[in-house]
This record gives C-alpha cells, sequence and structure tokens, in this order.
C-alpha cells in the first residue's frame, strides 16, 4: 500500500481547494495553500450559492449520485462552521421554482419530473394558480411551475468567512499573492511546486483547485486539463424580505431571495477570456428577464454588480481524483456552475483518496484523463 502523504500543496484558495485543506489536516495531512490572489475571492466568492445544480436531469447519473452526496453534507457543514468559526453561513431551506410559460423555447417539466421521481427529489407540480400562490410575483402568463421544497441556498462570502476563520485556528499555512510556476519532481513522481521568487515549496503530493485558471496553470506546468472561464454577470437589487419566497429559476435567469430582502438576479454564461467587468448588454439582459417573469420587482432598485468567471469544462463536469501519467499530482477543479454544492463531497472524497481510502462514489467519469464527451446542453457555451 502507498504511504499516505505528510505534506500537501494545494494551488488555489477558493471554495475547494481550502475545503479541502481542512478535512487533510483532520487527517493529520499538512496542507499549504498557495493562491495567486486573495483566499476565496473568484468564482466561490461570487456564486449564488444555489444548492442544487442548474437543470440537473440533463447530466449523467453518476453526477447526481455525487451531488445528492455533497447536498446530504451541507446541514453538518454548517453546524461545524458556525460552531467553530462564530460565522454562520446563512443556509436557508427557501425551495426553488421552475415556472412555466407560453413563449419557452425548451419545455423541461417531464424530464425534471422524470429526474425527480429516479432520484427521490420531492418535487410538486403546480398548475397556474397554484404557481402563483406560490409565488405571487410571477408573470400573470404562468402556465405552472415545479416547487422542490427542500433546496437551499447559502450566502458564498460568509460560506468562505467561516472556512477561512477555522482554517487560521488550524494554523494552516496560507501563501497569498503568491504564483506556482512550476512542478518538483523526483524518482518519477510530483513533489512540490516553484514558486515566482524562485522558493522551492516541498510536499509529498500537489493538489491543483486553482478554479477558472487550472486549464491555463497546468498548460504551464506541462499537463492538460481543458478548464477555461465562463464569464458570469450578476445584479442585485434591494427588496423587502418575503417579497420573493423561493429560488425562481428559468432559462433566462434565475433570482435567489436572501433574507434581508436582497435579491440576486443572475447569471450570464460568456466564453470570452478573462476580460473583466460588467456590460450593459448582459445587465439588460438579466433585468428583461425579471420584467418577463418576474415584473412585480422589475421597479425594486440595483444595489450592485459584479461578475466571476466559472471554471467551466466541455461536458460541464468536474475533474476529480489523480493524474497518473504524474504520479503525485491530483487536480480537483472544472467544477463549473456547481462549486459550491459539491465542495463538501470534493473535499471529503479528495483529502481522503489521498489518504489512499477508496472512494465510496465511482469516480469514473470525473477522472482528469477521462475520455471527455463534449455537451451542448451543459459544457462550454458558444463564444462570443
Amino acid at each position: 500500500m502507498a504511504i499516505s502523504p505528510a505534506r500537501v500543496v494545494i494551488i488555489g484558495g477558493g471554495i475547494i481547494g481550502s475545503l479541502t485543506a481542512w478535512r487533510l489536516k483532520q487527517l493529520g495531512i499538512e496542507p499549504v495553500i498557495v493562491e495567486r490572489g486573495r483566499l476565496g475571492q473568484e468564482s466561490s466568492w461570487a456564486g449564488a450559492g444555489i444548492l442544487c445544480p442548474i437543470q440537473p436531469w440533463l447530466y449523467p447519473d453518476a453526477f447526481t449520485h455525487l451531488i445528492d452526496a455533497s447536498l446530504a453534507m451541507f446541514p453538518a457543514l454548517r453546524d461545524e462552521l458556525t460552531e467553530r468559526s462564530g460565522i454562520s453561513p446563512e443556509w436557508l431551506k427557501s425551495g426553488l421554482i421552475v415556472p412555466f410559460f407560453p413563449d419557452d423555447e425548451v419545455d423541461h417539466k417531464q424530464a425534471a419530473l422524470d429526474w425527480s421521481q429516479r432520484f427521490g427529489w420531492l418535487v410538486e407540480d403546480l398548475d397556474a394558480a397554484q404557481a402563483r400562490e406560490h409565488e405571487p410575483m410571477l408573470a400573470a402568463d404562468t402556465d405552472g411551475a415545479l416547487l422542490w421544497p427542500e433546496v437551499a441556498q447559502v450566502r458564498n462570502p460568509r460560506l468562505l468567512q467561516a472556512v477561512c476563520a477555522v482554517l487560521q485556528q488550524e494554523q494552516v499555512e496560507i501563501r497569498e499573492e503568491t504564483e506556482v510556476v512550476g512542478l518538483l519532481e523526483a524518482g518519477g513522481r510530483v513533489c512540490g511546486v516553484k514558486l515566482a521568487d524562485g522558493e522551492a515549496l516541498h510536499a509529498d503530493a500537489v493538489l491543483v483547485a486553482a478554479g477558472s485558471w487550472s486549464g491555463q496553470l497546468s498548460a504551464s506546468l506541462g499537463f492538460s486539463i481543458p478548464v477555461q472561464p465562463v464569464k458570469g454577470q450578476i445584479v442585485l437589487l434591494k427588496s423587502e424580505p418575503g417579497s420573493l419566497q423561493h429560488i425562481v429559476k428559468h432559462d433566462r435567469a434565475y433570482f435567489v431571495p436572501r433574507a434581508d430582502g436582497r435579491i440576486l438576479v443572475g447569471a450570464s454564461m460568456e466564453m470570452v477570456g478573462f476580460s473583466t467587468g460588467n456590460t450593459p448588454n448582459e445587465v439588460n439582459a438579466l433585468l428583461n428577464g425579471l420584467s418577463r417573469l418576474l415584473p412585480g420587482l422589475a421597479d425594486a432598485p440595483i444595489e450592485r454588480q459584479w461578475m466571476g468567471f466559472r471554471p467551466g469544462s466541455p461536458d460541464g463536469l468536474p475533474f476529480l481524483g489523480p493524474v497518473h501519467a504524474r504520479p503525485g499530482l491530483w487536480i480537483a477543479s472544472g467544477h463549473y456552475r456547481n462549486g459550491v454544492a459539491l465542495a463538501p463531497i470534493t473535499a471529503h472524497i479528495i483529502s481522503r483518496w489521498m489518504n489512499n481510502e477508496v472512494p465510496e462514489l465511482d469516480m469514473s467519469c470525473f477522472l482528469p484523463e477521462r475520455t471527455i464527451v463534449e455537451s451542448e446542453a451543459i459544457g462550454f457555451p458558444v463564444a462570443a
């Protein structure tokens, strides 16, 4: 049997890298996080925090098994983080509604019902009157809706703050504003990283969890994983608490009500590289979606706008596990639109897998060296 690593360098300090570092620490392994910017300030911070995949019926069954295992971990993680850090991730069971309208381009209803039945997700099939009773802000021509009452959300920045606070308590070594420029290798194994300032960080294994930068980074380090940035723009509205009762998801946009009354409207899907900033066209498209679907909120004032880069993959699935061609090198990236939702199970499986424990789930379709079948439905959007 292979010897468990005593020290692991984790490239990337988002929710995946940070949570995995904590789980490694709990196993007695010393993690070192190397982050090119500031801890938890990229897509982990920018996302909406919906604890449910977007249209999960489009994914292979293995993905649903992975997401189910991850979502089941959130209540305990919430309690653990709140107790340890004193910071609540603001986990909230708000439910999720997918409404239907006469001008919808795609009818998701039957596929969504079939998926829910197969995997035991509680769902309610609402007629038009019931849909508007549950969510009065829906447009008058709503044809009906599906409601998943058990879907929850978290506040991403609060979740990250709590994890970072625990890492500090655990005295995990964190290198911020630090760039990795090379891998160290000896005896046919990856044994650390070389930093931009010339310093060598030695370790028994290296985990790439660099989010949207993982593809670019991997190419510079001599291997390949096809992760690319998919830009998402978000608008935050100021409203009264309770004005929107549920998360509302439609092909045009999604809407996430916070406990304080703010409503997050998201999110664009753009293949524009690392082009930063909000743009009028995409912001207006989100607001037009709001006016079409939830006209009662059309006059809510805009409080903020921001954007982030999702770590996209061609088939919509993350890359998880060892790189067999480069012993000692591991990947946990490409989570795309599901990074926060998949963070607990990713940290659990990767930390134990690196500790020579066999994963309890079939990971074959997530391996970094898998055969990739590109998917227009859940993979990269069409480039601008």
